[in-house]
């Protein structure tokens, strides 16, 4: 095992995990390089290509920005959002900016942030490359980085991970979902127990509670913004926020008998916190931007219709989709510039669904039927936002996969016996539909809605 519950589960920045929070990262481990290697007092320029997806849509997706805040210093989950205007208008004013707060370097944006559309490098398609120059020209250092998805960085010719360990010392490893079920029935103890277990085994069980407990205030913060927060959405769609409007319409029905209205209030939940990263708020991602709306959503779901919850349940909610998302982190990917967005709101939505059962009690074997069936209904659903903005159709996608998420939660629940397709065989089925999808279709902004929707 190489993924620990919070390395999905990141505070950070919208609108995009791989576009905005990768690039950051990847941008400020250049400059630290730079640093420890004492070549950050001689560099006079320092230029960034960007490839592939990350080119296409890449202004969409505020990469620009990121990699003129990464290079400053700072970071996705420390930087003030409010302040990230104001950061950006300056360094492009004064064609400088400052290295990690130390050194000025010389930045003209036409000449020292490339869009290279036309171009990929072959580790992945989120594919950057940080060059350092002397005064005299002569380079200094150059790195390839890929933004893997949900903020994971690589940097070429690096271990597969430059997050952590190449595998984390945990009592209880498994590989796959099969034998993630091995373990915990052989114990006879449910899934998040396992997590919890693992976690504990890096830090000390009181942390591993507060930080689960600061991760889900992150997620309620931001729904709770989303839904008092109106206006219109950055990036030129003109995209109104819709969740206060949604909220005010189902707070006007209180009281009025509707079998559905806890549909409505997860359609808003999801659906605000989604508007929030489209804005550049403060987001979790989980286990991406994109998808960032589908856990919280159902967590507020279970907080708020489900009459014995807990915050203990809360808990084992997170533990328990934290484990689903390390396999398909580690056993396929969960980036939409890989494998489509099956591989982000796909996956947030397996997570949900699978924990939202172990939130509710259920046995290990309906915890991964329903993360199971949470996949199984968004194979090959490609990443094709219009604009190359995280908006259309990425908002709503977000409230679908929560309804979606609950529905197969309870389907999982309600069955009895062996279902047909296990978790492994459709993580695998994702991975492979992704690999064979044109790269069109796959956050490039070159074909579907993106192509088709020309004005909003």
């Amino acid at each position: 095992m190489k993924t620990s519950v919070f390395d999905l589960f990141k505070v950070g920045i919208g609108p995009s995990s791989s576009h905005t929070m990768g690039p950051m990262r990847a941008a400020r481990q250049f400059a630290v390089q730079l640093e420890q290697d004492q070549l950050l007092g001689i560099t006079e320029r320092i230029k960034t290509e960007l490839f592939g997806s990350l080119a296409l849509t890449g202004l969409g997706h505020a990469t620009d920005r990121a990699i003129l805040l990464g290079l400053a210093g700072e970071e996705p989950e420390r930087v003030d959002p409010a302040a990230i205007e104001q950061i950006v208008l300056k360094i492009r004013a004064d064609e400088s900016l400052v290295v990690l707060g130390r050194q000025r370097v010389r930045f003209v944006e036409v000449q020292d942030l490339l869009f290279l559309n036309d171009e990929t490098l072959p580790g992945h398609p989120n594919a950057m490359r940080f060059t350092a120059f002397e005064r005299a020209g002569r380079i200094l250092q150059s790195a390839v980085y890929y933004s893997i998805g949900g903020g994971f960085i690589v940097r070429e010719g690096a271990r597969p991970t430059t997050d952590g360990p190449a595998v984390l010392p945990v009592p209880n490893p498994f590989s796959n979902a099969a034998e993630l079920l091995e373990l915990a029935n052989t114990r006879a103890v449910p899934i998040w127990r396992i997590i919890l277990e693992n976690e504990c085994a890096l830090r000390p069980e009181r942390e591993v509670r507060e930080r689960l407990l600061a991760i889900w205030a992150v997620m309620n913060a931001c729904i709770e913004r989303g839904l008092t927060t109106e206006g219109i959405l950055p990036g030129g769609l003109k995209v109104r926020r819709r969740a206060p409007r949604l909220l005010a319409k189902i707070q006007a029905r209180h009281g009025q008998p509707d079998p559905l209205v806890a549909m409505d209030w997860v359609n808003v939940f999801a659906m605000a916190v989604n508007e929030e990263n489209a804005a550049g708020g403060r987001v979790v991602t989980a286990p991406t931007n994109g998808a960032a709306g589908l856990v919280p959503a159902v967590g507020r779901y279970y907080r708020q219709f489900i009459p014995d919850s807990s915050e203990e349940g809360l808990l084992r909610y997170l533990l328990t989709a934290g484990a689903i998302g390390i396999l398909y982190k580690e056993n396929a990917s969960i980036s939409g510039a890989e494998v489509g967005c099956q591989g982000e709101v796909g996956v947030a939505c397996s997570m949900a669904a699978g924990g939202l059962a172990g939130a509710l009690g259920a046995s290990n074997e309906e915890v991964e039927h329903a993360a199971e069936i949470g996949m199984e209904h968004h194979l090959g659903m490609t990443c094709d936002p219009i604009g190359g903005l995280v908006q259309i159709p990425c908002i709503e996608r977000n409230a679908i996969g929560a309804v979606k998420a609950i529905n197969a939660c309870r389907m999982a629940m309600q069955e009895s016996g062996d279902h047909k397709v296990s978790l492994d065989q459709v993580i695998r089925t994702m991975f492979q539909t992704g690999l064979d999808m044109q790269s069109r279709y796959k956050e490039t902004a070159l074909a579907g809605l993106a192509v088709n929707v020309k004005d909003c």
